[in-house]
Formats: structure tokens, C-alpha cells, sequence
């Protein structure tokens, strides 16, 4: 019996939004919730320190990666990532099924599970639904992703439901693998764009005793509006006592719009990646502090920000990343996940209150797309 376990607070008049609190052995989740991607056991540029200071209730690591290096086998020894990566908060680790996909020309899929090469040194490994729990189990993440296939955006009708009949095989064959007790286990439900399959697939799984559920394949290339209709078509089918997670998405609106339809959690290297690409996340809107008219810019980079880094000017993080001093990125990083929390904060507080429709207009003015 997993430990895990989500209770739903409230519920949005105006929408399909609602307010959750996910209860887990490393700490609890309040939702709507981000969660900062740890690729490889680090959220890139920042320390665990950092993240304890920004408050940032739960990461997610990567499963293929650290499969990869360092290795099982030292993780293992480790105790777990927890005590690898000496983070005391929820970890959530995903399957590896979207990072094989996203490497095609080295993998191909079978009913059996994926067969792929490292992208490092080209050793061909095995990955089905026995492997991917294993690896898991060893992690020792809080909440733990079934293997999906995943498929490139768009697809055939044809490969779609190919590929959700195979994710569900392997769901199942997931639910069946023993974890430690306190795991929580997510299905992920994909379809592409295909309303029917969206719904097909999360009336199969939701029949399944799951702790939760994720909307996987809207996060790459996928135009909002549809992202949105499918979105809609799952979470018609999805009780109402487990958690949903949008995987991979996204911008604040993209957020906002996609709590409006019943999702619960969230995870985006966009805050991070764009930061290492000199663009910062305010409460003014995306500000591209490399370009030349902040040098001379002594304003904070975010007033409305409370935290210490937000008051550097413009100026000094604009010279640091135009030197290549690594602190620049550190800042921007910082500013970009600080706004990202605070930003679901005030979701959060939005539902609560009861002026979801008006913070939803506030974001569509700060950030139109």
C-alpha cells in the first residue's frame, strides 16, 4: 500500500479548476503545483539550496538519463536519489519512454518495450515495463511513471492508437510490479490529437487503481487549442480523486489555461532553458536581458519579487551574461523558477478567492501566448 495519497480542497466556480493537496513520505504538494526538471539530479546552474530557498515543492529527474550515468547499481548503494542528490522533498521520475522517443533514430519500439542504443557510448539496451518499474524502485521516487510509448506530434490515426493500446499493455504489466510502499504510480494517457483516443484511454486506465494520471504528447509542437481540446476530451474520464499531471507544458498561460481544465501538476524545462539563453520570466513579462538597451538599466529585474535576487539590476545581470560570467545564468535561473513558483502561488490563491477569471486575464496580458 503506497503512502501517497491526494485530497482535493476545493473546487473553481467558474472552471474546471481545482485546489489539491498531494500528501507524500518526503513532504506534501499543494496544487495547482511546478515542478522544477532535475535532469540528471540537478536542476541546471542551481544547488539544492537554491531550491530549498525558492521553496520549490518537488523535482523531477530523469529516469533515462540516470539509468544511463550513473548507473543503477550506484544509486542503489547511494540509498536512493534522495540521498544522492541530498534532496529531502518529493521526486517524482519518470519512465524513460519519451526520452527514447525523443532520440527515434536510435530506438525502435515492440510489444515488449523499447529497444534502444546510449546516445553515449552506443551499448543497446532493453526497456519494457519490468525495467522501467525496477529502475524506479531503485531511484525511490515519490510518484513513479508507467513506460508509454510516445509519438512524434503529428501522427496517423493509425499510430496513435497503436500506441495507446501499447501504453496500456504496459501499464497494466506496470501496476503489477511491486514498488516500495511509498511510491505513488501515474498512467500516462496519450492519443495525439485524436479526441476519441484521449478519452478511450483515460476511461482504460482510470478502471485501473492508479495514484494518479498524466496527459503525455501535447508538449512539443502542439498548438495551443488543441493542446487544450485533449486536455478536455481526458479529463472528462479521469476521477476526480486523483491527481493530473500535464507533462512537459509549459507557458504561464499555457498553465493557467490548462489548470482551467483540471490539471494539477506540471513540469518545464522552459523557466531553465530559457534562462541559459539570456531570457528572464517577470511580472512585467519575458525580458531579454542580453539586449543591449538594459545595459544601462539599473532598475530591478523583478520589483514584484520579493527575493534578494530579483533585486539586481538589469544592468549587472545583462554584464554577467555578456561576459560569460556563470552567476548570470545562476540569477536568471533563479529569477525564471522564483517567478515560475510565485506565479502558481498566486494561482493557487486565485482559486481559493475566488477571482480565477480575473488573474486569468492579468496573465493573458503579461504573457499573450
Amino acid at each position: 500500500m503506497s503512502s501517497f495519497c491526494f485530497n482535493l480542497l476545493k473546487k473553481d466556480g467558474t472552471s474546471r479548476a481545482r485546489l489539491g493537496l498531494i500528501e507524500t513520505a518526503h513532504g506534501s504538494i499543494e496544487t495547482p503545483a511546478f515542478m522544477p526538471v532535475g535532469t540528471r539530479g540537478s536542476v541546471k546552474t542551481l544547488t539544492q539550496r537554491h531550491l530549498l530557498d525558492l521553496e520549490a515543492p518537488i523535482l523531477v529527474v530523469n529516469a533515462y538519463h540516470i539509468m544511463l550515468r550513473p548507473g543503477l547499481a550506484l544509486i542503489q548503494k547511494a540509498g536512493g536519489l534522495h540521498a544522492f542528490m541530498r534532496w529531502p522533498k518529493p521526486i517524482l521520475t519518470d519512465s524513460g519512454g519519451f526520452q527514447v522517443a525523443s532520440l527515434s533514430h536510435l530506438n525502435r519500439a515492440i510489444d515488449e518495450g523499447l529497444l534502444f542504443q546510449s546516445h553515449i557510448d552506443g551499448t543497446r539496451y532493453t526497456l519494457g515495463p519490468r525495467e522501467s518499474m525496477e529502475a524506479q524502485k531503485v531511484m525511490g521516487g515519490d510518484i513513479v511513471m508507467t513506460l508509454d510509448a510516445c509519438l512524434p506530434y503529428p501522427s496517423s490515426y493509425e499510430e496513435a492508437l497503436k500506441a495507446v493500446e501499447r501504453s496500456y499493455r504496459w501499464a497494466k504489466q506496470c501496476r503489477d510490479c511491486p514498488l516500495q510502499p511509498h511510491q505513488g504510480l501515474f498512467a500516462i494517457i496519450h492519443g495525439q490529437a485524436y479526441a476519441a483516443l484521449r478519452q478511450e484511454a483515460a476511461h482504460q486506465l482510470s478502471r485501473l487503481p492508479f495514484e494518479g494520471f498524466a496527459i503525455g504528447g501535447l508538449s512539443v509542437g502542439v498548438p495551443a487549442e488543441i493542446r487544450n481540446a485533449m486536455i478536455e476530451a481526458a479529463e472528462l474520464f479521469l476521477p476526480i480523486d486523483k491527481p493530473r499531471y500535464l507533462m512537459g507544458v509549459g507557458t504561464p498561460r499555457n498553465i493557467i489555461e490548462a489548470v482551467m481544465r483540471g490539471v494539477d501538476l506540471f513540469d518545464c524545462v522552459m523557466p531553465t532553458r530559457a534562462a541559459r539563453h539570456g531570457t528572464a520570466f517577470t511580472w512585467s513579462g519575458k525580458i531579454p536581458i542580453k539586449g543591449g538597451r538594459y545595459a544601462r538599466d539599473f532598475d530591478p529585474l523583478d520589483a514584484e519579487l520579493k527575493g534578494e535576487n530579483s533585486q539586481y539590476s538589469k544592468a549587472y545581470i545583462h554584464h554577467l551574461l555578456n561576459v560569460g560570467e556563470i552567476t548570470g545564468l545562476t540569477l536568471v535561473s533563479l529569477q525564471n523558477l522564483a517567478f515560475y513558483l510565485d506565479f502558481m502561488q498566486h494561482l493557487r490563491q486565485a482559486i481559493c478567492q475566488d477571482e480565477l477569471q480575473k488573474f486569468y486575464q492579468r496573465i493573458c496580458e503579461i504573457y499573450p501566448i
